[in-house]
């Protein structure tokens, strides 16, 4: 499978047969994407939490592709009024696709919609496709509970925000991937605004020497997971 960086916390992932998996697609309004909503393809759309910059342009690009949306039970809920194709999920449960498992684990922020209305509980996702399984952490501070994503999911690759602020800074970053013992992590969340300016080679002189290998993508970029 491929695993696209479009900045801030936007990736792609295409599996062997082709199919697209969209999370946190934020485009149009966001000054450093290498792409436009109406560039991108997907059949499924992940979104961890409602805020702008997460929820994005999941609207425009689930209506044009008939993508399925997966999240949180109340922003679901939320899409579904919208007239979008949802897949209602809850921290700690896991369901079976078609190309592979998802499981929602917590994330330590919030989650309102861009009406200023609270839709749920803020998330990340595992997800395993072909026995090889991604974490996203989605918008999160550092919690201990990682060990136990790590120690039942055996992740592969970590994409870990590093821009501080309203996420992790380097430090917990880097705590949190000693956490979860990922074999590769990707920096994200950084750069896109100067509140969250962060330099991703202190992230990754922070973990080499854990034997973590740290994967910075330049937005736009792609490698084979």
């Amino acid at each position: 499978m491929e695993l696209r960086y479009f900045s801030h916390s936007a990736f792609q992932i295409t599996c062997d047969d082709g199919l697209k998996i969209l999370i946190d697609p934020f485009f149009n309004d966001n000054p450093i994407s290498p792409v436009k909503a109406e560039d991108v393809e997907a059949d499924y759309i992940l979104i961890s939490h409602g805020h702008w910059d997460h929820l994005g342009d999941t609207l425009s690009i689930a209506h044009r592709c008939n993508a399925l949306c997966v999240c949180e039970n109340e922003l679901g809920l939320y899409l579904e009024g919208k007239g979008l194709r949802v897949h209602r999920m809850h921290v700690g449960g896991a369901f079976a696709f078609d190309f592979g498992r998802i499981k929602l684990t917590q994330a330590l922020h919030s989650s309102v919609t861009p009406d200023n209305l609270c839709h749920g509980t803020p998330t990340g996702f595992v997800i395993t496709i072909t026995g090889k399984s991604l974490y996203h952490t989605g918008d999160t501070g550092l919690f201990s509970d990682m060990k136990l994503i790590g120690q039942l999911n055996n992740i592969h690759t970590m994409m870990v925000p590093i821009g501080d602020n309203f996420t992790m800074g380097i430090e917990d970053a880097a705590m949190a991937c000693d956490f979860v013992k990922p074999a590769q992590a990707v920096p994200m969340h950084y750069n896109t605004f100067d509140l969250i300016k962060a330099n991703p080679e202190d992230f990754c002189a922070k973990i080499n020497p854990n034997g973590i290998e740290c994967k910075i993508m330049n937005f736009g970029d792609q490698i084979t997971i």
